[in-house]
Protein backbone atom coordinates (compact mmCIF):
# COMPACT_ATOMS: atom_id res chain seq x y z
CA UNK A 1 0.00 0.00 0.00
CA UNK A 2 0.88 3.88 -0.95
CA UNK A 3 2.33 5.54 1.72
CA UNK A 4 0.64 8.77 2.23
CA UNK A 5 2.29 11.83 1.51
CA UNK A 6 0.25 13.49 4.88
CA UNK A 7 0.73 12.66 8.17
CA UNK A 8 -3.33 12.81 9.36
CA UNK A 9 -2.37 12.30 12.83
CA UNK A 10 -1.25 15.96 12.92
CA UNK A 11 -4.11 16.93 14.42
CA UNK A 12 -7.34 16.42 16.47
CA UNK A 13 -10.59 15.50 14.07
CA UNK A 14 -12.99 18.77 13.32
CA UNK A 15 -16.58 19.21 12.53
CA UNK A 16 -18.40 19.57 9.07
CA UNK A 17 -18.05 23.65 8.04
CA UNK A 18 -21.57 23.45 7.42
CA UNK A 19 -22.47 22.40 11.10
CA UNK A 20 -19.73 24.19 13.23
CA UNK A 21 -19.47 27.44 11.96
CA UNK A 22 -16.52 27.83 14.18
CA UNK A 23 -14.51 26.35 11.75
CA UNK A 24 -12.61 29.09 9.85
CA UNK A 25 -14.91 29.02 6.28
CA UNK A 26 -11.90 29.47 3.69
CA UNK A 27 -8.51 28.59 3.31
CA UNK A 28 -6.01 30.84 4.78
CA UNK A 29 -2.57 31.05 5.03
CA UNK A 30 -1.34 29.17 8.01
CA UNK A 31 -4.21 26.73 7.51
CA UNK A 32 -2.23 25.99 3.94
CA UNK A 33 0.86 26.49 5.85
CA UNK A 34 -0.10 23.76 7.97
CA UNK A 35 -1.11 21.14 5.38
CA UNK A 36 1.99 22.02 3.32
CA UNK A 37 3.94 20.84 6.49
CA UNK A 38 2.40 17.50 6.32
CA UNK A 39 3.49 16.75 3.01
CA UNK A 40 6.31 14.47 1.79
CA UNK A 41 6.10 15.11 -1.78
CA UNK A 42 9.79 16.16 -3.79
CA UNK A 43 10.71 19.43 -5.49
CA UNK A 44 8.76 21.84 -6.72
CA UNK A 45 5.25 20.15 -5.14
CA UNK A 46 5.01 23.63 -3.11
CA UNK A 47 3.19 26.58 -4.80
CA UNK A 48 1.75 29.88 -3.49
CA UNK A 49 -1.55 31.30 -4.99
CA UNK A 50 -2.68 35.02 -4.15
CA UNK A 51 -3.53 36.05 -0.63
CA UNK A 52 -0.36 33.81 0.22
CA UNK A 53 -2.00 30.38 -0.23
CA UNK A 54 0.07 27.43 -0.07
CA UNK A 55 -1.43 24.93 -2.82
CA UNK A 56 -0.15 22.06 -4.24
CA UNK A 57 1.08 21.66 -7.76
CA UNK A 58 -0.93 19.01 -8.81
CA UNK A 59 -4.65 20.21 -7.83
CA UNK A 60 -7.63 17.64 -8.66
CA UNK A 61 -10.47 18.45 -11.62
CA UNK A 62 -13.79 16.81 -12.26
CA UNK A 63 -15.05 17.88 -15.59
CA UNK A 64 -15.43 13.92 -17.23
CA UNK A 65 -17.53 11.10 -16.21
CA UNK A 66 -21.18 9.82 -16.53
CA UNK A 67 -23.51 11.08 -14.51
CA UNK A 68 -24.48 7.70 -12.77
CA UNK A 69 -23.54 7.06 -8.72
CA UNK A 70 -20.85 4.69 -9.69
CA UNK A 71 -19.09 7.75 -10.79
CA UNK A 72 -19.77 9.63 -8.08
CA UNK A 73 -18.63 7.04 -5.77
CA UNK A 74 -15.40 7.49 -7.87
CA UNK A 75 -14.73 10.92 -7.60
CA UNK A 76 -15.44 10.52 -3.86
CA UNK A 77 -13.08 7.81 -3.25
CA UNK A 78 -10.17 9.47 -5.39
CA UNK A 79 -11.12 12.84 -3.28
CA UNK A 80 -10.99 11.27 -0.13
CA UNK A 81 -7.41 9.87 -1.34
CA UNK A 82 -6.03 13.00 -2.86
CA UNK A 83 -6.81 14.47 0.93
CA UNK A 84 -4.65 12.15 2.19
CA UNK A 85 -2.00 12.43 -0.30
CA UNK A 86 -0.78 16.04 -0.35
CA UNK A 87 -3.56 17.57 -2.45
CA UNK A 88 -5.71 20.63 -1.38
CA UNK A 89 -6.80 22.44 -3.93
CA UNK A 90 -9.89 21.23 -5.72
CA UNK A 91 -11.90 22.26 -8.99
CA UNK A 92 -15.32 21.66 -10.31
CA UNK A 93 -17.93 23.28 -11.37
CA UNK A 94 -21.88 23.12 -10.85
CA UNK A 95 -22.76 21.59 -14.50
CA UNK A 96 -19.73 19.13 -14.34
CA UNK A 97 -21.86 15.76 -14.57
CA UNK A 98 -25.15 17.57 -13.74
CA UNK A 99 -24.06 19.20 -10.37
CA UNK A 100 -23.17 15.63 -9.46
CA UNK A 101 -19.08 16.63 -9.49
CA UNK A 102 -19.76 19.24 -6.65
CA UNK A 103 -21.67 16.90 -4.93
CA UNK A 104 -19.34 14.35 -5.12
CA UNK A 105 -16.28 16.39 -3.72
CA UNK A 106 -18.83 17.52 -0.98
CA UNK A 107 -19.15 14.60 0.65
CA UNK A 108 -15.60 13.93 0.23
CA UNK A 109 -14.53 17.26 2.11
CA UNK A 110 -16.58 17.34 4.50
CA UNK A 111 -16.02 13.54 5.53
CA UNK A 112 -12.32 14.00 5.45
CA UNK A 113 -13.09 16.91 7.84
CA UNK A 114 -15.26 15.49 10.11
CA UNK A 115 -12.82 12.76 10.69
CA UNK A 116 -9.83 14.91 11.06
CA UNK A 117 -8.05 14.32 8.17
CA UNK A 118 -8.18 17.80 7.04
CA UNK A 119 -9.32 21.34 8.39
CA UNK A 120 -11.48 23.73 5.89
CA UNK A 121 -8.97 26.42 6.21
CA UNK A 122 -6.32 24.19 4.77
CA UNK A 123 -7.87 23.54 1.41
CA UNK A 124 -8.82 25.43 -1.56
CA UNK A 125 -11.82 24.81 -2.68
CA UNK A 126 -12.59 26.23 -6.46
CA UNK A 127 -15.84 25.79 -8.70
CA UNK A 128 -17.76 28.01 -11.61
CA UNK A 129 -20.98 29.54 -12.36
CA UNK A 130 -22.29 30.53 -16.11
CA UNK A 131 -23.74 27.60 -17.51
CA UNK A 132 -27.16 25.73 -16.96
CA UNK A 133 -26.53 23.10 -14.54
CA UNK A 134 -29.14 20.00 -14.93
CA UNK A 135 -29.93 18.35 -11.54
CA UNK A 136 -28.55 14.98 -11.30
CA UNK A 137 -29.08 14.03 -15.06
CA UNK A 138 -29.77 15.49 -18.49
CA UNK A 139 -33.62 15.45 -20.07
CA UNK A 140 -33.48 13.23 -22.36
CA UNK A 141 -34.93 15.34 -25.64
CA UNK A 142 -34.19 18.70 -26.48
CA UNK A 143 -37.91 19.42 -25.72
CA UNK A 144 -37.90 18.29 -22.17
CA UNK A 145 -34.49 20.57 -22.03
CA UNK A 146 -36.41 23.61 -22.73
CA UNK A 147 -39.70 22.46 -20.61
CA UNK A 148 -37.11 21.77 -17.37
CA UNK A 149 -34.95 25.80 -17.99
CA UNK A 150 -38.60 27.26 -18.24
CA UNK A 151 -39.94 25.36 -14.98
CA UNK A 152 -36.73 25.99 -13.08
CA UNK A 153 -35.23 28.98 -13.76
CA UNK A 154 -37.15 31.24 -16.32
CA UNK A 155 -40.47 31.10 -14.61
CA UNK A 156 -39.15 31.47 -11.14
CA UNK A 157 -37.60 34.78 -12.32
CA UNK A 158 -33.81 33.09 -11.62
CA UNK A 159 -33.03 33.29 -15.03
CA UNK A 160 -33.99 35.95 -17.65
CA UNK A 161 -35.17 34.60 -20.86
CA UNK A 162 -33.39 37.30 -22.70
CA UNK A 163 -30.29 36.61 -20.93
CA UNK A 164 -29.55 32.98 -22.02
CA UNK A 165 -26.80 32.48 -25.01
CA UNK A 166 -26.86 30.17 -26.84
CA UNK A 167 -29.13 27.84 -25.22
CA UNK A 168 -27.66 27.25 -21.41
CA UNK A 169 -25.07 29.97 -20.69
CA UNK A 170 -25.68 33.53 -18.49
CA UNK A 171 -23.97 36.02 -16.98
CA UNK A 172 -27.20 37.62 -15.59
CA UNK A 173 -26.05 38.82 -11.85
CA UNK A 174 -29.59 36.89 -10.39
CA UNK A 175 -28.31 33.74 -11.99
CA UNK A 176 -24.62 33.95 -10.93
CA UNK A 177 -26.32 34.50 -7.85
CA UNK A 178 -28.18 31.51 -7.41
CA UNK A 179 -25.65 29.46 -8.94
CA UNK A 180 -22.72 30.27 -6.41
CA UNK A 181 -25.62 29.38 -2.97
CA UNK A 182 -26.43 26.17 -5.26
CA UNK A 183 -23.13 25.21 -5.44
CA UNK A 184 -22.27 25.98 -1.73
CA UNK A 185 -25.17 23.94 -0.99
CA UNK A 186 -23.62 20.88 -2.92
CA UNK A 187 -20.24 21.60 -1.87
CA UNK A 188 -21.34 21.37 1.62
CA UNK A 189 -19.16 24.46 2.56
CA UNK A 190 -20.47 27.73 3.96
CA UNK A 191 -17.74 29.72 1.44
CA UNK A 192 -15.85 29.20 -1.69
CA UNK A 193 -12.26 29.92 -2.20
CA UNK A 194 -11.84 30.98 -5.57
CA UNK A 195 -15.38 31.62 -8.07
CA UNK A 196 -14.69 31.35 -11.40
CA UNK A 197 -17.33 32.90 -14.12
CA UNK A 198 -17.07 29.78 -16.22
CA UNK A 199 -16.35 31.10 -19.98
CA UNK A 200 -17.35 34.63 -20.38
CA UNK A 201 -15.88 34.51 -23.96
CA UNK A 202 -19.29 32.36 -24.76
CA UNK A 203 -21.40 35.93 -24.71
CA UNK A 204 -18.85 36.84 -27.39
CA UNK A 205 -20.58 34.46 -29.96
CA UNK A 206 -23.95 36.42 -29.57
CA UNK A 207 -23.16 39.80 -27.78
CA UNK A 208 -20.80 42.44 -28.88
CA UNK A 209 -17.72 43.45 -26.93
CA UNK A 210 -19.31 46.64 -25.15
CA UNK A 211 -22.34 44.50 -23.93
CA UNK A 212 -19.96 41.62 -22.96
CA UNK A 213 -18.26 44.00 -20.55
CA UNK A 214 -21.45 45.29 -19.01
CA UNK A 215 -22.56 42.17 -18.14
CA UNK A 216 -18.56 41.62 -16.35
CA UNK A 217 -18.91 44.35 -14.86
CA UNK A 218 -22.58 43.59 -13.61
CA UNK A 219 -21.00 40.21 -11.93
CA UNK A 220 -17.79 41.47 -10.96
CA UNK A 221 -19.79 43.57 -8.51
CA UNK A 222 -21.71 40.73 -7.18
CA UNK A 223 -18.69 38.87 -6.63
CA UNK A 224 -16.78 41.94 -4.82
CA UNK A 225 -20.17 41.80 -2.78
CA UNK A 226 -20.07 38.10 -1.64
CA UNK A 227 -16.33 38.66 -1.44
CA UNK A 228 -16.83 40.83 1.40
CA UNK A 229 -19.93 39.38 2.71
CA UNK A 230 -16.87 36.13 3.47
CA UNK A 231 -19.03 33.86 0.89
CA UNK A 232 -16.37 33.46 -1.55
CA UNK A 233 -12.41 34.18 -0.93
CA UNK A 234 -11.51 35.77 -3.99
CA UNK A 235 -12.99 35.09 -7.93
CA UNK A 236 -11.45 34.71 -11.50
CA UNK A 237 -12.41 33.89 -15.08
CA UNK A 238 -11.97 29.68 -16.07
CA UNK A 239 -11.68 29.89 -19.81
CA UNK A 240 -11.14 27.79 -22.89
CA UNK A 241 -10.64 30.18 -25.44
CA UNK A 242 -10.67 33.65 -24.21
CA UNK A 243 -6.96 34.46 -22.65
CA UNK A 244 -5.28 32.00 -25.61
CA UNK A 245 -6.00 33.79 -28.69
CA UNK A 246 -4.79 37.00 -30.00
CA UNK A 247 -6.62 40.66 -29.26
CA UNK A 248 -8.44 40.21 -33.49
CA UNK A 249 -10.18 37.10 -32.25
CA UNK A 250 -13.94 37.52 -32.26
CA UNK A 251 -13.48 35.93 -28.12
CA UNK A 252 -10.29 37.22 -27.11
CA UNK A 253 -10.57 38.40 -23.59
CA UNK A 254 -7.99 40.99 -21.98
CA UNK A 255 -6.43 39.86 -18.89
CA UNK A 256 -5.16 43.90 -17.93
CA UNK A 257 -9.20 44.83 -19.05
CA UNK A 258 -10.07 42.31 -16.90
CA UNK A 259 -8.21 43.52 -13.60
CA UNK A 260 -9.40 46.91 -14.55
CA UNK A 261 -12.34 46.12 -13.72
CA UNK A 262 -11.89 44.67 -10.68
CA UNK A 263 -9.89 47.82 -9.76
CA UNK A 264 -13.06 49.91 -10.45
CA UNK A 265 -14.96 48.10 -8.46
CA UNK A 266 -13.14 47.41 -5.81
CA UNK A 267 -9.88 49.24 -5.60
CA UNK A 268 -6.43 48.29 -4.86
CA UNK A 269 -8.01 45.49 -2.41
CA UNK A 270 -9.93 44.18 -5.16
CA UNK A 271 -10.43 39.93 -5.38
CA UNK A 272 -9.84 39.16 -8.81
CA UNK A 273 -7.28 36.29 -8.20
CA UNK A 274 -6.91 33.62 -10.59
CA UNK A 275 -7.51 32.44 -14.20
CA UNK A 276 -7.78 29.16 -15.33
CA UNK A 277 -6.97 28.32 -19.15
CA UNK A 278 -5.62 25.20 -20.65
CA UNK A 279 -1.97 25.09 -21.13
CA UNK A 280 -0.16 21.67 -22.36
CA UNK A 281 2.15 20.39 -24.52
CA UNK A 282 -0.57 20.74 -27.87
CA UNK A 283 -1.46 23.80 -26.60
CA UNK A 284 0.79 26.24 -25.27
CA UNK A 285 0.03 29.74 -25.92
CA UNK A 286 -0.09 30.56 -22.26
CA UNK A 287 3.55 30.30 -22.71
CA UNK A 288 3.98 30.96 -26.34
CA UNK A 289 1.69 33.33 -28.01
CA UNK A 290 1.73 36.69 -27.35
CA UNK A 291 -1.56 37.18 -26.93
CA UNK A 292 -2.27 40.14 -24.34
CA UNK A 293 -1.59 43.87 -23.93
CA UNK A 294 0.39 44.78 -20.81
CA UNK A 295 1.47 48.90 -21.33
CA UNK A 296 2.70 48.93 -24.52
CA UNK A 297 3.54 45.37 -24.92
CA UNK A 298 2.13 42.33 -26.30
CA UNK A 299 2.94 39.35 -24.07
CA UNK A 300 1.68 35.99 -23.49
CA UNK A 301 -0.57 35.16 -21.03
CA UNK A 302 1.56 33.59 -18.55
CA UNK A 303 4.03 37.05 -18.19
CA UNK A 304 0.68 39.29 -17.96
CA UNK A 305 -0.99 37.39 -15.03
CA UNK A 306 2.65 37.71 -13.23
CA UNK A 307 2.69 41.32 -13.52
CA UNK A 308 -0.58 41.55 -12.58
CA UNK A 309 -0.23 40.08 -9.85
CA UNK A 310 -2.93 36.47 -10.81
CA UNK A 311 -2.81 33.39 -9.83
CA UNK A 312 -2.38 30.62 -13.06
CA UNK A 313 -4.58 27.61 -12.80
CA UNK A 314 -3.14 25.30 -15.86
CA UNK A 315 -6.19 22.51 -17.43
CA UNK A 316 -6.43 19.93 -19.49
CA UNK A 317 -2.53 19.13 -18.85
CA UNK A 318 -3.32 15.83 -20.39
CA UNK A 319 -5.83 16.60 -22.83
CA UNK A 320 -7.93 14.75 -22.10
CA UNK A 321 -5.49 11.46 -22.14
CA UNK A 322 -4.57 12.21 -25.63
CA UNK A 323 -0.91 13.25 -24.20
CA UNK A 324 -0.39 10.38 -22.02
CA UNK A 325 1.49 8.44 -24.36
CA UNK A 326 3.72 8.83 -27.15
CA UNK A 327 5.48 11.63 -26.23
CA UNK A 328 8.90 12.78 -27.74
CA UNK A 329 12.09 11.28 -26.71
CA UNK A 330 12.96 14.56 -25.42
CA UNK A 331 10.85 14.71 -22.59
CA UNK A 332 12.48 12.32 -21.35
CA UNK A 333 15.71 13.60 -21.00
CA UNK A 334 14.27 16.78 -19.91
CA UNK A 335 12.53 15.48 -17.03
CA UNK A 336 14.62 12.03 -16.36
CA UNK A 337 12.76 11.40 -12.79
CA UNK A 338 9.52 10.76 -14.37
CA UNK A 339 8.65 7.30 -15.15
CA UNK A 340 5.31 7.82 -17.37
CA UNK A 341 4.10 10.68 -20.47
CA UNK A 342 1.79 11.25 -18.26
CA UNK A 343 3.64 12.74 -15.70
CA UNK A 344 6.43 14.15 -17.84
CA UNK A 345 3.11 15.82 -19.35
CA UNK A 346 2.13 17.18 -15.98
CA UNK A 347 5.57 18.37 -15.10
CA UNK A 348 6.18 20.06 -18.80
CA UNK A 349 2.98 22.31 -17.66
CA UNK A 350 3.51 22.68 -14.27
CA UNK A 351 7.21 23.57 -14.80
CA UNK A 352 5.88 26.80 -17.06
CA UNK A 353 7.30 30.46 -15.68
CA UNK A 354 3.91 31.57 -13.81
CA UNK A 355 1.81 28.66 -13.63
CA UNK A 356 0.48 27.90 -10.24
CA UNK A 357 -1.38 24.52 -9.99
CA UNK A 358 -2.04 21.96 -12.67
CA UNK A 359 -5.38 20.48 -12.58
CA UNK A 360 -5.96 16.80 -13.54
CA UNK A 361 -8.95 14.62 -13.52
CA UNK A 362 -8.59 11.40 -12.23
CA UNK A 363 -11.45 9.39 -11.43
CA UNK A 364 -8.91 6.22 -9.69
CA UNK A 365 -6.71 6.49 -7.28
CA UNK A 366 -4.08 4.68 -9.32
CA UNK A 367 -4.21 7.36 -11.52
CA UNK A 368 -3.95 9.86 -8.62
CA UNK A 369 -0.51 8.44 -7.55
CA UNK A 370 0.78 8.26 -10.91
CA UNK A 371 0.27 11.96 -11.37
CA UNK A 372 1.86 12.41 -8.11
CA UNK A 373 5.07 10.87 -9.50
CA UNK A 374 6.10 13.45 -10.92
CA UNK A 375 7.10 15.22 -7.84
CA UNK A 376 8.22 12.33 -5.97
CA UNK A 377 11.15 12.75 -3.76
CA UNK A 378 13.67 10.78 -5.52
CA UNK A 379 14.71 7.29 -3.62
Amino acid sequence: MQRSAVDITAHTPVTSPLSDRRETPLASPEGTSRYAGRRTMGAGFERTMPRELEVSALGMGSYLGDCTDEEDRRYETVARDALESGVNLFDTASNYRCQRSERSLGHAIEEAIAAGVVRRDELVICTKGGYVALDGEAPATREAYAQWLEDELVAPGILPRDAIARGGHSLATSFLAHQLEQSRSNLRVAAIDIYYLHNPEEQLLVVDREEMLTQLRSAFELLEERAEAGVIGGYGCATWTGLRVPPDHRQHLSLTELVGIARDIGGAAHHFRAVQLPINLAMPEAARLATQALGRRTVPLLEAADALGIGVVASAPLMQGRLTTGLPDQLRELFPECTTDAQRALRFTSALPHVTTTLAGMRQSAHLHDNLGAWATPT
